[in-house]
């Protein structure tokens, strides 16, 4: 598979920036490798969204979304498991 493109939405870099200092390499190292395989062996699609897929660090998810006919990865949330999945 091409490498795909990885878009943040704003609010997705605000989380970022609110992570724990050493979280953040770690995070950032994750979101990249997505970019050459987007949904690696550790990855869990979302139950109830079509393009929805999450990783996991720890106690901190990444939720992000895969368009594969314009080869984008959009990073949507990242936060604590407790509060990652509520809208």
């Amino acid at each position: 598979m091409a490498s795909c493109n990885i878009c943040w939405k704003q609010s997705a870099g605000k989380e970022l920036r609110r992570l724990d200092r050493s979280m953040i390499p770690r995070v950032l190292s994750a979101v990249e490798a997505l970019g050459s395989d987007p949904q690696p062996s550790d990855c869990k699609k979302l139950q109830g969204a079509e393009h929805l897929w999450r990783i996991r660090f720890g106690e901190y998810r990444v939720i992000y979304s895969v368009d594969g006919t314009v080869l984008c990865i959009e990073i949507i949330k990242i936060g604590h498991r407790q509060s990652v999945y509520k809208t």
